[in-house]
């Protein structure tokens, strides 16, 4: 079980005057003070252990304050660097913050005064830290193409995707809108011999039934009223490459037997004509529907249905994958900040809580759309609560500063974790969120896996790893023996 033991943020105090240390170490003794009376007592204190912020007089013996400063700001991942000042020192104090200071204090100040600003430099830097964590975290998390995420469910859809890729076989993408059926498709086409060919794509619900065959197959000058010249339909268009049919299971009847006659023979007829003419075409489609049950019902093709399931790839939504989220608002807050030239950069953690408790019924495209919203209209730096969409923002959460013990009462809020790191942040979102699961499935181990989507044998290292071992998974082996 993980402790609950706190780790409070290490501040090194710089300064000559042995008073002034001691008042400022009992100012700020909810934190883990360390002093030094010089520049290189304060360099032999960095070496032993990285302090987390650093209180830095200027008028030091020896080296400089000044001087100290630009040594600490040339170190990779510096410490932020509050600066002490002597009364009407302004000019000096300019000097630090262009050196690359977060903040100073003048000479002589409140203890309240001392207080908030190593709060808010800690706050700034956690922060700062937080998000060079997630990118690097999106970096290494790319899979396939634009899809994001190094969640378990994601990374089967990566292998699937490779899979495929090396053959030419049709593939059925199946998944709730906004879940980036369309990306897998691109991804399946870019890593495939066909990547030098065009991906033509073509969403089957945008468009009358009328008009759909014209827009697949093409058609002659005259074909119909209005047809005023030959036409080259999607097939054609797509000819040595891919073609992606979106939102498959809208497409009539009558539709689907034309569709299937050209996956079967190769060639299309374009309307109007009696000459078919040959395509060399990979066929990518992709539903939000449940296919099968259409099937059943007399509402889709059987024999189209399985000319197209050749092979078939699930992808998960948004909340079956909650551990994506933070790197996926982060990427989209990134991108939208370069592209508009916004200064808004980080996620308060506050913010992010309540990200990684909506459920997001949109999935990916909803959490996008709200975090490019939510940047746009922001006043600061980062994102605040009050920047997100009133759905998201009403979302209740509970801010926790200890390991939860227990499910939530609540099954639809989860407790999120408000620590200063971000991986141990999710580790307790990820611990609070499967014993909510395996509080609900009575301790069933499988039955919680089959929840959340993932094999029982991850789940049951995950739990391990997350402590939860001795609870769960010893008494799974006698609760699962009528289920395996």
């Amino acid at each position: 079980m993980m402790s609950n033991a706190r780790v409070l943020p290490r501040v090194l105090i710089v300064d000559d005057e042995e008073a002034a240390r001691y008042g400022m170490s009992r100012a700020l003794r909810s934190y883990d003070t360390t002093e030094a009376g010089s520049v290189e007592q304060a360099r032999r204190r960095l070496s032993e252990q990285r302090p987390d912020l650093v209180l830095l007089d200027i008028n030091l013996p020896g080296a400089s304050g000044l001087d100290y400063l630009r040594e600490l700001a040339a170190l990779p991942d510096s410490p932020p660097v509050v600066m002490i000042t002597a009364h009407g020192a302004e000019r000096t104090a300019v000097e630090a913050i262009k050196a690359g200071a977060y903040d100073y204090l003048a000479k002589p100040f409140e203890v309240d005064e001392l207080r908030l600003v190593v709060k808010n430099a800690l706050e700034a830097h956690a922060l700062r830290r937080e998000n060079d964590r997630l990118k690097a975290e999106l970096k290494a998390a790319r899979g396939a193409g634009e899809l994001l995420g190094e969640s378990e469910a994601m990374r089967r859809v990566y292998d699937r995707i490779a899979k495929v890729a090396a053959t030419d076989v049709t593939v059925l993408i199946c998944g709730e809108s906004g879940t980036g059926k369309e990306l897998a498709a691109r991804a399946i086409h870019e890593s495939a011999a066909r990547r030098t060919g065009e991906f033509v794509a073509m969403n089957c619900a945008a468009l009358p039934s009328e008009l759909i065959e014209s827009e697949l197959f093409g058609h002659e000058k005259g074909a119909f009223t209005g047809a005023a010249a030959q036409r080259k339909g999607k097939f054609e268009l797509a000819d040595g490459g891919t073609i992606f049919l979106d939102e498959i299971g809208d497409m009539s009847i009558n539709t689907q037997a034309k569709l299937l006659r050209v996956l079967e023979e190769r060639k299309v007829e374009r309307l109007g004509s009696t000459h078919p003419v040959p395509v060399d075409v990979r066929v990518i489609s992709a539903t939000n529907r449940d296919l099968a049950a259409a099937v059943a019902n007399e509402k889709f093709r059987a024999d189209l249905y399985y000319r197209l399931r050749v092979v078939q790839i699930d992808l998960p939504p948004l909340r079956e994958r909650r551990e994506d989220i933070a790197m996926l608002a982060q990427h989209f807050l990134d991108r939208c900040a370069e592209k508009y030239g916004l200064k808004c950069k980080t996620i308060a953690r506050e913010t992010m809580a309540r990200l990684l408790a909506y459920d997001w019924p949109g999935n990916v495209r909803e959490l996008r759309n709200a975090v490019e919203r939510s940047a746009v209209l922001a006043d600061g730096s980062q994102l605040e609560p009050g920047d997100l969409p009133e759905e998201i923002r009403a979302r209740r959460v509970e801010i926790v500063r200890s390991t939860p013990q227990t499910a939530p009462a609540d099954a639809d809020n989860l407790a999120v974790p408000y620590l200063a790191d971000f991986r141990e942040a999710r580790r307790e979102f990820e611990r609070a969120y499967l014993e909510r699961c395996l509080v609900e499935t009575a301790g069933n181990v499988t039955r919680a896996a089959e929840r959340v989507g993932m094999h029982r044998q991850s789940l049951q290292q995950k739990l391990r790893d997350l402590g939860l071992t001795r609870r769960y998974v010893a008494g799974d082996e006698t609760q699962d023996s009528s289920d395996d």
